[in-house]
């Protein structure tokens, strides 16, 4: 599997089938994190293919066991990469048998979830590493003044345009805001290209595909409190209108709104579309060359806000604290964290890090738009409202309903979800 075939099964793993989370969630119910135990000398790690390159992701971790155990005498670390796909279910699983992990690589919309069984960072990060984090990576790991995670790494994905596009139809210009690229569209479809690419598909994670655009037009998923659900508001609706009139009008391929064909199968990379969000440079770089990716900040309606995420080291309830904690604080200094996240052409998450890509002009454009990133709702229910949304929002894209009746339709049925508990 190629690294930008990778990127897309990552995302679609995200979006967890609802049966499967609300399975994971009941057996989460009251139980406990690790099977280690807190006198083991043994701290078990469970993460995910980061490092895509398997052979690469496995030196990673091998030297950072290696280099921790050699200043820990007598400690055994083991690190175990699971798929990306099924990982809520294969976990809360394992921490219902009392068989899960010390540690575990979670993302910001997972913490939430096992809120009940993570031992609060606070408890054993250090008072200068707390101070030294972005406020972007902090605040996307704490849920209720808590921080249930010790960033790893950040990531964005901005708006990227393919400079041959542009250059194609004689404009020198790019996209800043909905009302541009709506412009340009006519434009760029008499010319044979679509002004961007809409992945509608149900599986995959609406926080890179609808998400950015009800952020950008001043709307958000969740009410403030987190106790019902807000993407009917008019600004969804304003996205939702937004997205079926570029959907409507040819101005993004159709075929995408139910299917997800590999990448290399995509006018994205045919080079036929103008810009998109829905993909980072390193997925667009083997088709359209590095010098023809101009990096954009999102797109913007009222303010201008993308999806990015942050990666965390979470210990479960159970595990040694302080060997644990130990191993995290390890894996989450700047001169450690670096490997992973160079590894996979991700940033640091502390401001004490070095400069990654130094003289990499395209990296320092991606990385100058981690500020206007939104790791979206940290909300225990946020992966089954999705898997109620996605289809109604499909639904409407395929004209069989409006985009007021669709988002009616899913917020009724994730409010009754949500009022459950």
């Amino acid at each position: 599997m190629s690294r930008t075939q990778h990127r897309s099964s990552r995302l679609r793993a995200a979006a967890v089938p609802v049966v499967a989370t609300a399975l994971a969630a009941s057996a989460l119910a009251g139980c406990g994190g690790s099977g280690s135990g807190s006198d083991s000398k043994t701290v078990t790690m469970w993460t995910y293919p980061v490092i895509f390159d398997e052979a690469k992701n496995k030196a990673y971790w091998d030297g950072l066991v290696k280099a921790f155990e050699k200043q820990h005498k007598g400690v055994d670390v083991k690190v175990e990469t699971f798929p990306w796909a099924n990982r809520d279910t294969s976990l809360a699983t394992a921490i219902a048998s009392g068989k899960g992990p010390d540690v575990v690589y979670l993302v910001p919309d997972q913490l939430p979830k096992y809120a009940k069984n993570i031992v609060a960072a606070d408890d054993y990060m250090p008072a200068d590493a707390k101070k030294d984090y972005t406020a972007f990576a902090l605040d996307s790991v704490t849920v209720d003044g808590k921080a249930l995670g010790t960033p790893v790494l950040t990531s964005a994905n901005p708006l990227i345009c393919d400079k041959r596009v542009f250059k194609a139809i004689g404009e020198t210009s790019y996209p800043t805001t909905w009302s541009e690229l709506e412009s340009l569209a006519p434009k760029l479809k008499k010319n044979g290209y679509y002004a961007t690419s809409y992945s509608g598909d149900t599986q995959q994670t609406l926080n890179m595909t609808f998400y950015p655009l009800l952020w950008q037009a001043g709307g958000d998923v969740f009410s403030e409190d987190g106790k019902k659900t807000a993407f009917n508001s008019a600004q969804g609706v304003k996205a939702l209108t937004y997205l079926k009139k570029l959907v409507d009008g040819g101005y993004t391929d159709k075929d995408l709104v139910t299917t997800t064909p590999k990448l290399e199968q995509t006018p994205v990379a045919k080079g036929k579309v103008a810009c998109t969000w829905q993909n980072t440079p390193a997925d667009v770089e083997p088709f359209w060359g590095k010098e023809n990716i101009v990096v954009q900040p999102p797109l913007k309606d009222v303010k201008s806000v993308g999806y990015g995420t942050v990666g965390a080291l979470s210990m479960l309830k159970g595990a040694n604290t302080e060997l644990a904690g130990d191993w995290i604080n390890f894996v989450a200094e700047p001169k450690n964290a670096a490997g992973l996240e160079k590894g996979a052409g991700y940033f640091p998450a502390r401001r004490s890090a070095a400069d990654l890509y130094p003289g990499d002009a395209l990296q320092k454009a991606v990385g100058a738009t981690l500020p206007s990133m939104d790791v979206g709702p940290l909300q225990d229910k946020a992966r089954e409202v999705m898997g109620l949304l996605a289809p109604e929002i499909q639904a409407a894209l395929l004209g069989k309903k409006s985009p007021k009746d669709a988002l009616d339709t899913a917020a009724k049925a994730a409010d009754a979800m949500v009022s459950r508990g």
